[in-house]
């Protein structure tokens, strides 16, 4: 009895568990990329103000929220080359240097101009600061406990969603716009100590990785021009306007330069595009581009539905959408686990799979509809969100040597960005064209035009089952 005992533990492999000084550096990273993701929901709720506080239009202040984003666009392929170059510690302050001094620059803005151009910079300090964070984590982690580790990871992005219109609420309600960029203030000092005393500091690089100009100048305009063309689709309705194909084409035609450059350079590029030969590789960024048009549609149309077809207030809203955060909490660590031991290509079909029936109520939804039943659908949603990401991003670091993640990063990063802007972009441009196409216009027909936007955000799900079956099928020790 004793002896099969001893026979049945010794056959069980040991779990293995995250380092304490891995977990550390973890927790310290992550609480500096709260800031930006704070930063960049709050910002939402804010327009209408601003717009008003600066005697400017709502079509001119967006440029707060697209400014940024194509800034960050421009900086996140320049992070493999300067983590390669510095080191990851040095880069991950510099990037919260840019973000606390250009925070601090948006708290005095005087004018639209003003604010603009400091967001600006501001999204330069983001467009390092997460790809950064990912690079120092998978390289000091060594390949063991991946899932676990994009789990934590992946705690700014659920703490965005969840806190950014809640907070964002609050400070328009009782305070001034500019506390927005005020409670940056704190966290990135905090964490620019936490940093300085307690991530090692990188080994210096065997040789001085020069910078790819040539690869530089075309992919980072290729980036933005291509972020800046998907979101002019709603403005303009469509892809008639010259105001959205010209910046599109010019991004492809970039995108394109840039293929046939990385490919016959002898130099490092700055996106290794043989890392595309792996079907797993290629699998996994594909899944990502269509997982961020399904995550970052909803993350549009949820506040919007509750707003417009439900009447509520901002404030409102915020707590309305807690139960999908709520929900992606709950599963973050068991998933993060799950995906160290089972294949990637498992867990994010079930959990397509899931999100797709989640999804479902809301394409019914109407403006009496039980919030009992949406927040209940938006808790299952949000526990099947986190299938999607977590172990897509394992299987697209497995297997990688330590001088190949940064790369790996930068295209993930960029998949992931574009899906989710191309994403909102449809659903939004689907959403005024029904309501332009509505004879009649009540508040039936918003509903209406909101429960067609959902039904499409179920096709972009069911659509990413063809990449998410290339996925790797067996779990291969790290």
């Amino acid at each position: 009895m004793a002896m099969g005992q001893m026979k049945a533990t010794s056959a069980t492999p040991p779990k293995e568990k995250i380092d304490r000084q891995i977990l550390k550096v973890a927790l310290i990273l992550i609480f500096g990329a709260v800031a930006s993701q704070l930063d960049s929901t709050m910002i939402n709720v804010a327009i209408d103000t601003l717009a008003f506080d600066l005697h400017s239009t709502v079509a001119t202040i967006q440029w707060v929220i697209t400014g940024y984003v194509l800034t960050m666009g421009l900086a996140v392929p320049i992070s493999g080359w300067a983590i390669n170059r510095f080191g990851g510690k040095r880069v991950y302050m510099f990037s919260l240097w840019i973000f606390l001094g250009s925070s601090v620059l948006c708290s005095f803005a005087w004018n639209t101009g003003s604010l603009i151009g400091f967001r600006l910079l501001q999204g330069v300090g983001a467009g390092l600061l997460i790809p950064t964070m990912q690079n120092v984590l998978v390289q000091s982690a060594g390949g063991r406990g991946l899932g676990r580790l994009i789990a934590i990871i992946s705690i700014p992005a659920l703490l965005g969603p969840i806190l950014g219109p809640v907070i964002g609420g609050l400070i328009m309600d009782n305070l001034s716009w500019r506390w927005i960029f005020y409670v940056n203030i704190p966290i990135t000092l905090v964490a620019l100590w936490l940093s300085w005393r307690h991530i090692p500091t990188d080994a210096p690089p065997k040789g001085k990785q020069t910078l790819d100009i040539a690869g530089l100048l075309l992919l980072s305009p290729a980036f933005a021009a291509l972020i800046y063309g998907i979101s002019e689709i709603s403005t303009h309705g469509g892809l008639n306007s010259a105001g959205v194909w010209v910046p599109l084409a010019g991004g492809v035609i970039l995108m394109a330069g840039y293929i046939v450059y990385a490919l016959r350079t002898s130099r490092t590029p700055l996106v290794d595009l043989h890392l595309f030969k792996s079907r797993h590789f290629l699998a996994s960024n594909m899944t990502l581009f269509l997982a961020g048009m399904v995550m970052n549609g909803a993350l549009l149309l949820l506040p919007l539905y509750y707003q417009q077809v439900r009447g509520e207030t901002v404030l409102a809203t915020g707590l309305l959408l807690i139960p999908q955060g709520v929900g992606m909490l709950l599963t973050r660590s068991w998933i993060g686990k799950l995906s160290d031991r089972m294949s990637a290509r498992t867990i994010v079909t079930v959990s397509l799979a899931v999100t797709a029936v989640a999804t479902i109520p809301f394409a019914f939804a109407e403006a009496a509809t039980s919030h009992l039943l949406l927040g209940a659908a938006q808790l299952v949603r949000g526990a099947a969100l986190n299938g999607l990401l977590i172990p897509i991003m394992v299987s697209a670091y497995a297997g990688l040597k330590k001088e190949q993640v940064p790369h790996a990063s930068i295209s993930t990063r960029i998949f992931q960005t574009i899906g989710g802007a191309f994403g909102s972009a449809v659903l939004a441009t689907v959403v005024s064209h029904q309501l332009a196409n509505s004879s009649a216009a009540s508040l039936q027909a918003v509903a209406e035009s909101y429960q067609a936007a959902f039904w499409w955000s179920i096709g972009f799900t069911v659509a990413a089952f063809i990449p998410a079956l290339l996925l790797s099928g067996s779990k291969k020790p790290s």
